[in-house]
């Protein structure tokens, strides 16, 4: 197929797909997701998505009855149904069921949910620009919640000033961004904002971490400041989809561009791992 769409174990293409009209991602956003990416048919980095996405689950309350194991077979189902074994998009969610609207739980299955399409990994030869905005967000950011409203607003307002993505920051302390984590390189070190309630916990970031202890780079999770972010050697975008990507302007000011050999030395390393674990290497340093 071209795509893949998955509701329940039902498999066909996205565009022909239905979901039932009483789904509770209907009138809550009542459920969770995750997604990856997958090249040459093999899922990369399964193992920490789906560890996260049953963390979601456990955060939300939702029984989900599939194992990990079962999940991943699923999974591995839909990217095999697609007529490219190229590099694509693999997205998947849970919701609490299908009832009558009513904020209590019902008692109902939990509904599965699965799209996989062809994409790119992000070319990161091409710094971006950046936003700042206040997050205005509630204090479950480390939950991969459906409830994304705040961040299409974020990202259609960077989208608006020209901008790849739009920073999050509460105060003066940096959280993270609308659909990604934000880093900083200073002094040859690493630094990523903590895990806690603020922010989610990126597979990419943990990524970079392990890198960094691998290469005896110095690496601190610590919350920093919108000062310490304008003032950074280097300042960094990861996600799934996006291995590293630096940013030269935020909100209009120049910033970075002082430890690109650093910054290129944590990137080939990811790279590697993404060829390493999938057999393509994606054309993006």
């Amino acid at each position: 197929m071209k795509n893949v769409g998955y509701y329940n174990g039902k498999m066909g293409l996205q565009e022909e797909m239905t979901v039932p009209f009483l789904d509770r991602a209907m009138y809550f956003g009542d459920g969770v997701y995750d997604a990856t990416y997958s090249a040459n048919r093999k899922l990369f980095e399964i193992d920490w998505h789906v560890e996260r996405f049953f963390n979601s689950l456990k955060y939300v309350q939702i029984p989900f009855t599939l194992t990990k194991e079962e999940l991943i077979a699923e999974l591995q189902k839909c990217v095999d149904a697609m007529d490219s074994d190229g590099v694509c998009f693999v997205y998947w969610e849970c919701t609490r069921g299908t009832a009558p609207r009513n904020h209590l739980f019902p008692d109902c299955k939990p509904n599965l949910i699965i799209n996989i399409t062809e994409s790119k990994i992000t070319d990161l030869r091409n710094p971006c620009k950046l936003i700042t905005m206040e997050d205005t967000r509630f204090f479950h950011c480390n939950i991969k919640t459906l409830n994304l409203l705040p961040s299409v607003l974020g990202s259609q307002k960077a989208y608006e000033c020209g901008a790849k993505e739009v920073v999050f920051h509460r105060g003066n302390r940096v959280t993270e961004c609308a659909h990604t984590n934000v880093n900083i390189l200073k002094d040859g070190t690493f630094i990523t904002p903590p895990l806690d309630e603020l922010i989610l916990p990126g597979v990419t970031r943990r990524h970079y971490l392990e890198v960094c202890k691998r290469l005896g780079i110095p690496y601190e999770e610590r919350p920093f400041t919108l000062d310490e972010l304008f003032d950074a050697d280097e300042v960094f975008i990861t996600s799934a989809g996006t291995l590293g990507l630096p940013a030269y302007e935020i909100d209009g000011k120049k910033v970075g561009g002082k430890a690109g050999e650093l910054l290129k030395k944590l990137q080939v390393a990811v790279v590697d791992d993404f060829e390493k674990e999938t057999g393509v290497r994606p054309d993006v340093i």
